[in-house]
């Protein structure tokens, strides 16, 4: 098939108008996996150190997911983009490391998991096969929608005239945060187990084992290219994760005693990464194509994104706290009120927006100045980074709030 080519910079407002598509989207069914968070609160209770993983597992799928989507958006803007399953093309080869990132990471995720559980003195927490058993099957379950999503976006941007740099961040977000928490949820019905968890934990990092020693060997450029590069930084990601996981772990029971914000935290932290994730894949595009050049100082094009970006943050938090409080109303889990759960997001919201400006640009500079590939590094640094200011400044603010 023959390669599409884009226009590297897509009308303004043909911009703004996918992107607040988009991060809509992705609010509202993020909400959905908070509730089912939130619904499941003797789960968090009997599992202690579920919650721990939460962060790290729905970041994982946006990492590994949203940066392969980004990867194939600068393909299709480069015009080097085929929509083809040959073994060789930049599909099969992306979708072949995602999985095997999928895999290895999960078990990369359980382990640092259950050792930050330790190091930071949380206790009781499940055993280290629980951990394996339930991060690798929660992983799967939901890594197999968001990856055929991300394939349908892609398909999308070439049939459709989508800019992947504009929809990708937030759609891939958003289905990670749909997918992994009630695949997390359902996994977690295997946990406790001894025979069934401690079987299926050694057979799961065996073969992430070997997974990561083929992937990385591979003989197909991509595939050993971006799986070399992906590890160390998605190891460095997940531990960042991990650190808003305790964040969140040690409130759970303001977050019990509050449930409407405990709906609200996947589709806060998701927004605030789709917002980065954004902002990444514009300008390692434009990066990418040297539209613009990556300075210390921005320039006016990079400026005028981050004015954007902002402009965005708004209404889409506003609608993360209406959606949060309505899903709680309507469900009869508690919550602090409309008003202060107004107050509370967007505090948090625009802090978190300004502290992800300044990761996703100098993130991207940094990988471009330093010859990595910006696509690969970005938005798991940006992500992972804001799930832990993020989830930090989600509790300050309900301290500010009198919530907690």
């Amino acid at each position: 098939m023959r390669s599409v080519r884009r226009a590297p910079v897509a009308a303004t407002s043909a911009d703004t108008r996918q992107r607040f598509v988009a991060l809509l989207i992705g609010v509202l069914a993020a909400s959905a996996g908070g509730l089912v968070l939130a619904a499941a609160d003797g789960t968090l209770r009997d599992l202690p150190g579920l919650l721990l993983l939460v962060p790290g597992a729905i970041a994982l799928r946006g990492n590994v997911f949203g940066a392969m989507g980004s990867r194939l958006g600068t393909a299709v803007h480069a015009g080097t983009f085929r929509l083809g399953m040959h073994s060789e093309g930049v599909v099969i080869q992306n979708l072949t490391a995602a999985a095997a990132l999928t895999l290895v990471l999960s078990v990369v995720l359980a382990i640092m998991a259950k050792g930050t559980a330790i190091v930071f003195g949380i206790s009781p927490t499940m055993t280290l096969a629980d951990f394996v058993v339930v991060s690798v099957l929660g992983g799967l379950l939901a890594s197999v929608g968001v990856g055929l999503a991300t394939m349908g976006l892609a398909a999308g941007s070439v049939r459709f005239g989508w800019d992947l740099d504009n929809v990708m961040a937030p759609l891939v977000s958003t289905l990670g945060d749909l997918a992994t928490v009630p695949a997390l949820v359902l996994a977690a019905a295997v946990a406790g187990r001894s025979g069934v968890t401690g079987l299926v934990g050694a057979v799961s990092v065996v073969v992430a084992s070997l997974s990561l020693v083929a992937a990385w060997r591979s003989r197909r450029e991509q595939v050993r290219t971006i799986v070399r590069q992906s590890v160390p930084v998605l190891g460095a990601a997940a531990l960042l994760d991990l650190i808003a996981g305790v964040t969140v772990e040690r409130r759970l029971d303001d977050l019990l005693a509050a449930e409407a914000v405990l709906i609200l935290l996947p589709a806060f932290l998701g927004a605030a990464g789709a917002l980065g994730g954004i902002l990444s894949s514009r300008l390692s595009t434009q990066f990418h194509l040297g539209l613009d050049d990556a300075t210390p100082l921005p320039s006016r094009a990079s400026l005028r994104d981050m004015r954007n970006l902002v402009t965005l943050a708004v209404p889409v938090f506003l609608l993360a706290a209406v959606a949060a409080h309505l899903a709680a109303e309507a469900t009869g889990q508690t919550t602090p009120g409309l008003g202060d759960l107004v107050v509370l997001t967007l505090m948090a919201g625009l802090a978190a927006t300004i502290f992800v400006i300044v990761v996703a640009y100098y993130t991207t500079m940094a990988a471009v100045r330093f010859g990595l590939d910006p696509d690969t590094y970005g938005i798991p640094v940006v992500t992972s980074t804001l799930d832990l200011a993020g989830a930090f400044t989600l509790i300050l603010a309900m301290v500010a709030v009198g919530v907690a």
